[in-house]
């Protein structure tokens, strides 16, 4: 039976991106062409279970993938899902201009309401590469909250926010312009990630699961990501990337897709627009 301790929401999110734009494998983004798209049939798994159990999502979308596979996205609008930004090429921001950076998320944003017809308000950095100006520019192309901060998580591609307070995971960061955490889980006063990804094929199912629990029983709205390439355990397996790299992308990939059933069906889930409207409310 589902149940969020104290009804605190929690928003499912994916990072919908192909096998072979993962930063881990370091594949040139000029041979992408080239390679066996995956995608559509791995987001048809993923809608399929999430209609079993009724649940909503917030898709944050490439938008080369958008220019690929139109019906895809489609697809995930038509059935109920918010449909966000995640950047056109997968490009860490860090390493973009802000004019670069402007036109990447310009135009994935155009790419994607031209193909679903609504309005796209949220955005979600390639890998979290999330930095202090490119919340201005989101703001100025009309989004209204980001999800890319871990504030109190060092890794090596993580961007990072100033002034962002630890444990609380919807901020107001500019004037009507919100943050929306990728959660944490409070340890010994050090937050670990808790929110998806590597870390949700590394720890054991039913520790994963303690640990939403204890953060949704303080109260605190809990958010989760996942990618679609993370269920495929028959993705092409890639050579020449570095060791730590590559067992980062394959770690228990082949568990993923139950696992993340599970995790569905476990709690009620909503999108992360809708996490955040929940959240302005009661602080009103």
């Amino acid at each position: 039976m589902k149940q969020n301790p104290n009804n605190t929401p929690a928003a499912m999110s994916i990072d919908v991106e192909d096998w072979f734009q993962v930063q881990n494998l370091a594949i040139d983004a000029s041979t992408w062409n080239n390679h066996e798209y995956r995608v559509a049939s791995n987001m048809d798994r993923m809608l399929e279970l999430m209609d079993q159990n009724n649940v909503q999502s917030t898709c944050f979308i490439l938008g080369w993938i958008a220019e690929r596979h139109p019906e895809t996205v489609k697809k995930i609008a038509d059935a109920g899902h918010e449909i966000a930004c995640h950047g056109y090429n997968h490009e860490l921001i860090y390493d973009l201009t802000p004019e670069q950076f402007r036109e990447d998320v310009r135009s994935s944003k155009q790419l994607l309401q031209d193909v679903t017809g609504a309005e796209v308000v949220g955005y979600r950095a390639p890998c979290f590469s999330i930095t202090d100006w490119s919340i201005d520019i989101l703001q100025e192309e009309g989004y209204m909250y980001d999800s890319s901060s871990f504030p109190t998580v060092a890794h090596d591609r993580y961007g990072h926010l100033s002034g962002m307070e630890s444990g609380i995971v919807v901020q107001e960061i500019r004037d009507g312009f919100h943050e929306v955490c990728v959660s944490c889980l409070n340890v010994f006063g050090k937050g670990l990630p808790w929110a998806g990804g590597g870390y949700f094929r590394l720890l054991p199912y039913p520790i994963f699961k303690a640990g939403v629990k204890r953060i949704l029983k303080k109260k605190q709205p809990y958010v989760f990501y996942i990618h679609p390439w993370e269920i495929d355990a028959g993705q092409p397996r890639v050579q020449g990337s570095s060791r730590q790299h590559t067992a980062r992308h394959y770690l228990n990939i082949n568990k993923c897709d139950a696992r993340w059933s599970r995790l569905l069906g476990d709690f009620n889930w909503t999108t992360v627009s809708k996490l955040l409207a929940s959240q302005l409310q009661n602080d009103a």
